[in-house]
């Protein structure tokens, strides 16, 4: 499992715990991107990799879907893990 080069930002609330609630469940990133377009969400590698190292904003729709994947309530994505 490849590490993170970057720090994280602080543009979101919920990149964090969806990398790493996605990689406890061991589903690679790009498996990850291809559940989410496929539930609808059209995203790419790129911006999906920035939600989850929080340099860009998630927007409702990605974090409704990203919940969906999960199997979790939307509130677990925003639990403090710290």
């Amino acid at each position: 499992m490849k590490t993170r080069k970057h720090i994280y930002g602080n543009c979101n609330m919920v990149g964090k715990n969806i990398e790493r609630l996605r990689k406890e469940r061991g589903i690679k990133q790009k498996d990850f991107i291809a559940q989410m377009q496929s539930h609808g969400c059209d995203i790419n590698p790129t911006s999906y990799s920035k939600l989850e190292g929080q340099v860009r904003l998630a927007s409702d729709k990605e974090i409704y879907v990203i919940s969906k994947i999960l199997k979790l309530p939307m509130e677990a994505l925003f639990e403090s893990t710290d």
